[in-house]
């Protein structure tokens, strides 16, 4: 090499262009490896799959819920509804119950005539 600073220049030149080309040539092969390796990428795609079902099972349960809660809001009403119909016209319930009332006196008579 000449002993002006031109040769000097070129050496750290190259030199640092090694270096670059060591860092990408480091980089490359990580990738590669990093492709390579199967078990890896299949415990990143379970992973990535798991994570999917925990959104999507918790997105169900979240409707769900939802779903319940209206229903019970809708039979709550429905609820309130018969009760108010209850309390303006007794007349059936009245009915039911001196049947049912009947129902056991004539159950007593038969049993106390058996004995």
């Amino acid at each position: 090499m000449t002993s002006n600073g031109h040769g000097r220049l070129d050496t750290e030149a190259l030199r640092e262009e090694i270096r670059r080309t060591r860092v990408e040539l480091g980089e490359t092969m990580e990738a590669l490896a990093a492709k390579a390796d199967v078990k890896a990428r299949l415990k990143e795609s379970a992973g990535q799959a798991r994570q999917r079902m925990r959104e999507q099972a918790a997105s169900t349960v979240a409707r769900l819920r939802g779903q319940a809660a209206e229903m019970t809001g809708l039979a709550r009403a429905d609820m309130a509804q018969q009760g108010e119909m209850m309390r303006r016209n007794p007349t059936p319930w009245a009915a039911v119950a001196v049947g049912a009332v009947a129902v056991v006196v004539a159950v007593v008579v038969i049993q106390g005539r058996r004995r």
